[in-house]
């Protein structure tokens, strides 16, 4: 077996056993599954009672955004994942093994985009019990779903460099917190980021947790005419402004992850 091979089954290897900690650990296995049930209902039918927009109900401009929330808040586990293992001295353990070093990471952001497939598809069904549409064709829906996962991924190895670089469960949690609550809520996930006084407006109509709530809502067909085109750059070339995000962190993140990884098991 080649050395990309035996990379390859190794991560996948990796991956399996994330994915049985999450099924076993109920806290885990709770942001997996009731969390983004609690973000419908809660968003929908209370931020839903207060807000109208023209042209099309609330609970579709929102579920775009609980999508990219999700995504966001659930890739903590990575990081927390991550820091349990090197607490615990797993890390150690695997360094004992005939595995590629690159499976850990590899396995653990893939885990995660397992998790977070499962998460979207208990939001979906959740909100089309309360009334959200997809108005699109199937391929571009298809193609939202895809680019919610790709994002997903990349924001993995984001909070694995975190997670890697701060080295304690406790320390990356709040840290993990006080940058991601910020990246979502001063965005268009909830409002219209044209709304927001002041600077917090461009900072929202670049931030790319805007861009990708965008993209998702034009692919899923929840905009309407009635709502004001957007003036930002980013948001008018949403879908292909948010792919080359999730390239950029890819890129970046990747060998910054793994460098910080090969640094933790060399200790």
């Amino acid at each position: 077996m080649n050395a990309l091979n035996l990379a390859v089954a190794d991560g996948m290897t990796i991956a399996k056993r994330n994915a049985l900690k999450i099924r076993r650990a109920p806290d885990l296995l709770g942001g997996v599954v009731m969390l983004p049930i609690v973000f419908v209902l809660l968003f929908t039918y209370v931020f839903g009672s207060m807000i109208s927009l023209p042209g099309m109900s609330y609970g579709e401009y929102l579920l775009p955004g609980i999508f990219v929330l999700t995504i966001v808040t659930s890739a903590q586990i990575t990081g927390y994942t991550l820091t349990q293992d090197l607490q615990r001295g797993i890390f150690d353990r695997f360094r004992t093994l005939p595995m590629s070093p690159s499976a850990v990471l590899t396995g653990q952001t893939i885990a995660d985009v397992i998790m977070n497939l499962t998460s979207m598809v208990t939001m979906a069904v959740v909100g089309l019990l309360v009334g959200w549409r997809i108005n699109s064709s199937p391929p571009q829906a298809a193609l939202g779903f895809l680019m919610l996962l790709l994002f997903s991924y990349a924001f993995s190895w984001v909070t694995a460099t975190v997670a890697l670089a701060l080295r304690t469960p406790e320390v990356f949690n709040n840290v993990a917190t006080i940058l991601s609550f910020p990246m979502v809520f001063l965005s268009n996930a909830f409002v219209d980021s044209a709304r927001l006084p002041g600077p917090l407006k461009p900072i929202a109509e670049w931030n790319p947790v805007s861009t990708l709530v965008q993209a998702a809502r034009e692919l899923f067909g929840n905009t309407s005419p009635a709502l004001p085109t957007p003036a930002a750059w980013p948001l008018q070339h949403a879908v292909p402004v948010s792919l080359a995000w999730s390239v950029v962190l890819l890129a970046v993140f990747v060998p910054l992850a793994t460098r910080l990884y090969k640094r933790a098991v060399s200790r």
